[in-house]
């Protein structure tokens, strides 16, 4: 087959992808519905940024809208010049690699901000289905959701090893808590939480020593909760590593799957993944943070109120706030331990996306849009004068301690379980 059938070949499955794709509110969003007012264009934390009209959220979805305009609007048949409608082409999916990867974080502040609420992450998203179907995809987005299907299919050769590292993060939490009897428990058949964690010593140590300290009912998974299938936009992908954990819980018999401080794992796994299997989960799905908020709220979990002197803030990430609605548990929890908390301005789900969402953060290649995409964030860090930062999602971490580097921020970036557990061993 030569070259050209190739091309030939990936360009169709593109379009086929975004036909697939054409439910009724894509097609809602993807019609002549938005007006092109502009409101958008403010609440872009990329356009903030740049001042670049090109990447604002009307101009990022329009590269889409047109191409459904071809098929799929009466008036784009008869004007199409008038209404920007197109074929799909091979340079239209090398933009679309720039448009809905480069420059968009899939936030979707620009989707609660819009008046007839357009959503644009949803149109972006399907250029990312399309793209997956025609092979286009970030290579590691694509390399790390293989990976984590992979770790299933040859758990015989990983497990030895885990259980190996899991056995020395043992110690830490033993060290830490001053008790020998601490464990990390593995395999716990009818414990009450499965939790999940993600790569890092620093997703397992502190939970663990949470846990050990309230005497939960727990046991850890083999499996980590990252699901970038979700960002490649992949069905298959996605919900076979979101059936791995499913599996896994459902031997165990665990009353609740409790996901590490991620924001995208936790979208998957409360509100997407059920939609994918064909009967209900025999078990709750829960976030970290509500977990930790829990046991304060019962008073089960007592804090020092002056364990952090310092001004301290919150970022609300994304997905567990705007997308999840999780805005008071991790604020309950940090009430207990700081004095002087200031909230960024704006917050909850008006919140500015700190550049990290949407697999970017995984994207060596585009670490510099990432960082100008992120100076907004970084504006709101050092107007609250804090000095500590508080995100319960593990690529915003990330992110925020790449920007206060970057941006010489000045401050300390924490997660929610790491603070709690911090003053519980009184580090």
């Amino acid at each position: 087959m030569s070259g050209v059938d190739i091309k030939t070949e990936a360009l169709q499955r593109a379009k086929e992808e975004l036909e697939k794709r054409l439910n009724r509110t894509l097609a809602v969003s993807a019609s002549n519905l938005c007006t092109h007012c502009g409101w958008c264009i403010d609440t872009c934390h990329y356009y903030k940024a740049t001042k670049d009209p090109h990447i604002s959220p009307v101009a990022k979805a329009e590269k889409v809208r047109r191409i459904y305009k071809k098929e799929h609007d009466w008036l784009s048949k008869v004007f199409p010049k008038w209404t920007g409608a197109k074929e799909l082409t091979e340079k239209d999916l090398d933009e679309l690699v720039e448009v809905a990867y480069r420059n968009c974080t899939m936030c979707q502040r620009c989707t609660v901000n819009c008046p007839l609420a357009v959503d644009t992450a949803q149109i972006l998203g399907a250029a990312r289905a399309a793209l997956n179907a025609a092979g286009k995809s970030p290579e590691i987005l694509v390399q790390l959701a293989d990976a984590a299907i992979a770790r299933e299919e040859s758990m015989d050769f990983f497990k030895e090893f885990y259980l190996e590292q899991i056995a020395e993060l043992e110690k830490e939490v033993q060290e830490r808590l001053g008790n020998p009897s601490a464990k990390i428990p593995m395999e716990v058949q009818g414990a009450r939480f499965l939790y999940v964690p993600l790569a890092g010593a620093h997703t397992i140590v502190p939970p663990a020593i949470v846990f050990n300290a309230m005497g939960e009912s727990w046991t850890m998974s083999m499996f980590d909760a990252a699901n970038y299938g979700v960002y490649l936009n992949d069905r298959e992908r996605s919900k076979k590593i979101a059936d791995r954990i499913v599996k896994e819980a459902t031997r165990l018999g665990v009353q609740e799957v409790i996901v590490a401080e991620c924001g995208h794992a936790y979208v998957t796994l409360r509100w997407e993944a059920p939609t994918w299997f064909d009967k209900p989960w025999p078990f709750k799905v829960r976030s970290l943070v509500e977990v930790i908020d829990e046991y304060v709220r019962e008073g089960k979990l007592h804090l020092s109120p002056d364990l952090v002197k310092e001004p301290l803030t919150y970022h609300d990430s994304c997905n567990l706030g705007r997308n999840g609605g999780m805005f008071e548990a991790p604020r309950r929890v940090l009430a207990g331990v700081a004095t002087d908390f200031r909230d960024m301005n704006p917050n909850r789900e008006q919140n500015l996306c700190c550049g990290a969402g949407g697999g970017l953060i995984a994207m060596e290649e585009w670490r510099d849009m990432r960082l100008t995409a992120g100076k907004p964030k970084a504006d709101q860090i050092k107007a609250t004068g804090a000095k500590v930062v508080i995100a319960s999602c593990d690529n915003c971490r990330h992110q925020l301690n790449e920007l206060n580097e970057h941006y010489d921020l000045g401050v300390q970036v924490f997660g929610v379980a790491e603070l709690v557990a911090n003053a519980l061993t009184k580090e």
